[in-house]
């Protein structure tokens, strides 16, 4: 195989500063040869001809596979661009990436601090870790609440915008204060992106996310990711991925790199029809506990503004009852009824039908996608106002 296939050859470099958009759309592209693909196609194989000494990047397809060599620079290139050392690894989902990381770098007898308003799936670990002979502590992400429970922790995970509360904290100050106290940090970066904020350059040893959601956008990919920069902490994550299989298809790992091409486009559009959603939200009398951090008002803004450049796609905010919930969902004409979020089509859903959010039964979140902003506004309102009867 030539290094088109292979991924061992690097792509041209970009410009010095070189825009974001620039960046989503080169990443991780191979060098370009003569008859080949700009973007080669997956590549379907369990093992590579491997005469001799197992030397050479290929070997087994549990191990590594071309596909997923020219995806993980692609997110490499946006986590941590310029940063020498930076590993990326790509996971079957975003669960398998946090387990990836909490497991691999715990041991019994250790302690991690979790935040007690994040990712529903959660408890589900801190159940698994406590089995393991790991003691859970958890406090709020808002008001960096975390600081209070860090000693003694061997890692602190935080998830900043929280979800589904999109909460924030100073993942900087954070950092520093872990670090000091021996501490490692992880930031789920999954709400923000890597163009909303770079968790590494905040000071984070991990930024892990679940790439199922905005950063390939389109709802049809299970995907995750670490990127990292301590190789002895990689390695770890590494081996565990090995250990447990957790390892993404070929075809997912080439329709995420392909859908990243757009990342910057999609993100600049939803993230500016978020704010124009949340400001018509906030002038009806029906909705309470608003939620967006790019609003001025917002509890969260002035510690998001100092370290996100965007404020992501998702609006939370409660209406009345259950009842009011449910009809306002139905009335939607542009928007689907689905978890998840981040994708180019809008979504939206009652939290608390899941059972495992703090939230109150008429919670709505709300992931906006990238239609037109007067045409999705103007049918948000019409759902409240129809749902109202």
């Amino acid at each position: 195989m030539n290094d088109s296939t292979t991924g061992a050859g690097h792509g041209p470099a970009l410009p010095d500063g070189a825009g974001e958009g620039t960046r989503a759309v080169r990443a991780g592209l191979p060098e370009p040869v003569k008859h080949e693909p700009t973007l080669p196609g997956p590549v379907f194989a369990a093992h590579f001809h491997l005469p001799g000494d197992p030397t050479g990047p290929y070997t087994y397809g549990r191990d590594e596979n071309p596909t997923w060599t020219l995806l993980e620079r692609a997110i490499g290139e946006l986590e941590a661009p310029g940063r020498d050392g930076a590993e990326t690894l790509v996971f079957a989902s975003g669960m398998a990436a946090i387990s990836s990381v909490l497991f691999s770098q715990l041991r019994s007898g250790d302690a991690v601090v979790l935040p007690d308003d994040g990712y529903q799936a959660l408890p589900l670990v801190r159940a698994q870790l406590e089995a393991y002979g790991i003691e859970v502590r958890t406090a709020p992400t808002g008001g960096d609440a975390q600081l209070e429970v860090l000693d003694g922790a061997k890692l602190l995970w935080i998830e900043t915008p929280s979800n589904p509360g999109l909460d924030v904290c100073d993942v900087r100050r954070l950092a520093e204060a872990a670090h000091a106290r021996g501490a490692l940090v992880a930031v789920d970066n999954t709400l923000a992106t890597p163009l909303g904020q770079r968790p590494l350059e905040l000071g984070a040893n991990f930024a892990v996310a679940s790439g199922t959601k905005q950063l390939t956008g389109h709802g049809d990919v299970l995907l995750g990711y670490v990127t990292g920069h301590n190789a002895e902490a990689m390695a770890g994550v590494r081996r565990w991925r090995k250990i447990v299989g957790a390892i993404p298809g070929p075809m997912e790992a080439w329709l995420a790199h392909r859908s990243i091409a757009t990342l910057q486009l999609r993100v600049d559009r939803q993230s500016a029809t978020a704010l124009a959603l949340a400001e018509a939200l906030r002038e009806r009398s029906e909705v309470t506990g608003l939620r967006y951090p790019g609003l001025p008002e917002d509890p969260s803004h002035k510690v998001a503004a100092r370290q996100m450049r965007r404020f992501g796609c998702v609006v939370s905010f409660t209406l009345p009852s259950r009842e009011r919930a449910d009809r306002f969902l139905d009335a939607l004409r542009l928007v689907d009824d689905a978890t998840s979020f981040g994708g180019v089509r809008s979504t939206a859903e009652r939290r608390g039908r899941w059972g495992g959010d703090a939230v109150p039964e008429g919670f709505i979140r709300f992931s906006v996608g990238a239609e037109d902003p007067g045409d999705l506004v103007a049918d948000v309102l019409r759902a409240l106002d129809e749902s109202a009867g």
